[in-house]
């Protein structure tokens, strides 16, 4: 699994820093979380295609988070994608969609809107769930969580061997958490030949923010959270009254959580270097990246 920062930039987009999109590739499968503008131009650059299995969550309905929306959907069109597309995101999303393709044309291959009503798990797939919670921004926003589902604990064939169980069909049972009765009536138990679960990677967006206990829970234990850090601290006051965190707010979340990484984005323009931003963070939370745009970080296993 490896997240791509397709745009890093708050609220406006600068020479470097394109407007909000991080795309999460897992098993062929891009998981984008917001599609701000410029968002199809950095997928080309990032070499993410536009036909893969696709779902989309949108934060909240900002310019600098949808507007890369339209752009995108028509070049799947052109591209002549054919599998659905699912787009998860506040009410209004819908409006939104149905609005630009009144004229520039309804995509040509299927779109799911789902309108986010309450927190929760918004989608469960077979290997991950996506779960939200409120964000404290203008307007109806969300925070996301991308959870896998616990793995199977390692197996080991020796172990199953010494126990006189032949390889085949009792193996993949024991694999798969069932206990097996051998011929001679003796029950070997899962448990004896395969370690525990395994827990799944955890991946947290914050989109923009202030700092909430709910993203606080809903980051806890993650392997990485990517939170918004717009202003410095010498601008917390202006953060609050805007719906923002600063560096060290965002730093805050990540040590009461107790995640592994810290990545940071939605950097304001005002900032064309990020390292007062890193310094501030980073007295909080050492485990501390400023993200740019087209950055991969890989989630191992």
């Amino acid at each position: 699994m490896k997240i791509v920062f397709l745009g890093t930039s708050g609220s406006m987009p600068t020479p470097s820093r394109g407007a909000s999109a991080v795309a999460v590739k897992r098993e062929g499968e891009v998981i984008l979380f917001d599609c701000g503008e410029g968002t199809q131009q950095r997928m080309v650059a990032a070499r993410l295609g536009f036909r893969r299995p696709t779902r989309i969550f949108v934060s909240h309905l900002h310019g600098d988070h949808v507007l890369g929306l339209p752009g995108l959907l028509q070049t799947m069109t052109l591209l002549r994608r054919e599998r659905p597309l699912h787009l998860y995101g506040p009410r209004g999303i819908l409006d939104f969609i149905k609005a630009f393709s009144a004229i520039l044309g309804a995509p040509g291959f299927p779109l799911e809107i789902h309108e986010i009503l309450d927190g929760g798990v918004v989608y469960t797939g077979p290997d991950y769930k996506v779960e939200a919670v409120r964000a404290d921004h203008e307007g109806e926003c969300w925070s996301y969580a991308l959870v896998e589902h616990p793995r199977p604990g390692r197996f080991h064939p020796e172990r199953a061997r010494a126990l006189g169980v032949p390889e085949g069909p009792l193996w993949k049972r024991l694999q798969r958490g069932g206990d097996v009765v051998l011929d001679d009536g003796r029950r070997v138990r899962s448990a004896e030949v395969v370690d525990p679960p395994r827990r799944g990677r955890k991946i947290v967006y914050s989109g923009d923010t202030r700092p909430t206990e709910a993203l606080v829970e809903l980051a806890r234990g993650a392997d990485v959270l990517i939170h918004e850090a717009t202003f410095d601290d010498a601008l917390a006051e202006r953060a609050a009254e805007d719906g923002h965190s600063t560096a060290s707010q965002a730093a805050e979340v990540a040590a009461a959580a107790r995640v592994e990484l810290l990545l940071l984005t939605h950097v304001s323009s005002r900032y064309p270097d990020p390292a007062g931003l890193l310094e501030q963070a980073r007295k909080v939370f050492p485990n501390t990246r400023v993200a740019e745009d087209l950055m991969e970080v890989e989630i191992p296993l």
